[in-house]
């Protein structure tokens, strides 16, 4: 087929056979992929939004070790829940899980087998709803990540701005219509798409296109526009704020408080914090303001983490405390700061805290 004879049409109808074939010889042996129980595949999915495939993984076998079913999630506390997904980032997956788990353990433990009744559930988008679909039912539902969008953006050389959504509409509607029909092809379809485009038509570099079972009619590899591909309109530039961490010791204990239900890393622990960067005076008065006495000043540490829209620049305190502190201060030694659920926001303060912990002995 000669390049001006080949539209987004053929080209995405002749996707299917070869994509196939390369999955099964190429495939990555990831846990989730060996499973067609939908508890299983959905926990992936979950876990897998905007995280990296190979920190999952250990996260997926702790998880499903402490919850092995959707019973156990659903009845599990939320502190252990949010423990276990430490590190993970984005906390609010966390309890859309569980909130799913209660509707679904009160169904009787049966997800819903269509595209429709998936999407009705906390935390189930259009990508998840099709990619549960297709892999645990065999139902015909495309799934669309970015891996899929820059695959078919390269394959049919298409420079429309990927953060349009109705770009993304517009793909997953071509997606489905050439999705193969047998059940045993659609479960793995979807995961094809995105292992292509995880390992060989990859972001930030350019695509191996020899490797490629689609590299003889994409038009994205015969234009040579392939490594321009996909477009994506610019981000707005991240919020930076300045915030003042303090590690309060008091008897080999740390202080802690959660922070509000709503909003940023909501109903997480976090180490006392104020906004802005404080000098030793200034922050020396909000520590005295929550009814504590400063006893000795030991270090500062300086720390910075980002966010999907904000980025926290964060001078840190480490000093000895006299006082019980406000209402909703906990005071956590080494084995309660390790069973509470810090974000990874904090990560820096709380190796220092373990630290501090582990070395201190009463006179």
């Amino acid at each position: 087929m000669s390049q001006e004879n080949l539209t987004t049409e053929n080209i995405l109808q002749r996707l299917p056979a070869p994509l196939l074939d390369w999955y099964r010889a190429n495939a990555r042996d990831l846990p989730w992929r060996r499973t067609r129980d939908p508890y299983r595949i959905w926990v992936s999915e979950i876990m897998l939004q905007q995280t990296r495939v190979a920190a999952v993984l250990g996260y997926y076998a702790r998880f499903l070790t402490a919850f092995p079913t959707v019973e156990a999630l659903a009845a599990a506390p939320e502190e252990r829940l949010m423990k276990l997904w430490e590190g993970l980032g984005y906390y609010s997956r966390a309890r859309n899980l569980q909130k799913t788990a209660r509707i679904v353990a009160e169904q009787g433990g049966r997800f819903p087998d269509t595209y429709a009744g998936l999407l009705k559930l906390p935390g189930i988008g259009d990508y998840t709803a099709g990619a549960i679909a297709s892999a645990a039912f065999g139902q015909r539902e495309a799934a669309v990540d970015g891996n899929v969008l820059r695959v078919v953006m390269r394959l049919t050389d298409c420079h429309d701005d990927i953060a349009d959504p109705k770009v993304k509409k517009a793909v997953r509607a071509q997606v489905q219509a050439v999705m193969p029909e047998t059940a045993e092809d659609i479960r793995v379809f979807n995961q094809a798409t995105m292992e292509l485009g995880a390992t060989v038509c990859a972001p930030n570099g350019p695509p191996r296109c020899l490797e490629c079972p689609a590299r003889d009619f994409c038009l994205g590899r015969l234009r040579g526009t392939a490594e321009d591909l996909p477009v994506k309109g610019a981000k707005k530039p991240r919020r930076v704020e300045e915030r003042t961490v303090f590690l309060l010791l008091r008897q080999g204990q740390v202080a802690l408080r959660k922070r509000p239900k709503t909003g940023l890393l909501a109903g997480l622990w976090e180490f006392p914090n104020a906004e802005g960067t404080l000098d030793e005076a200034a922050a020396s008065a909000v520590v005295e303001s929550w009814g504590l006495t400063p006893k000795q000043w030991e270090s500062r540490l300086t720390a910075k983490h980002i966010f999907t829209h904000v980025e926290w620049h964060m001078t840190g305190y480490t000093l000895e405390v006299a006082g019980d502190g406000p209402a909703d201060f906990v005071w956590a030694g080494a084995e309660e700061l390790g069973e509470r659920a810090v974000p990874s926001a904090f990560a820096r303060y709380s190796e220092e805290a373990k630290r501090r912990l582990g070395g201190w002995k009463e006179d």
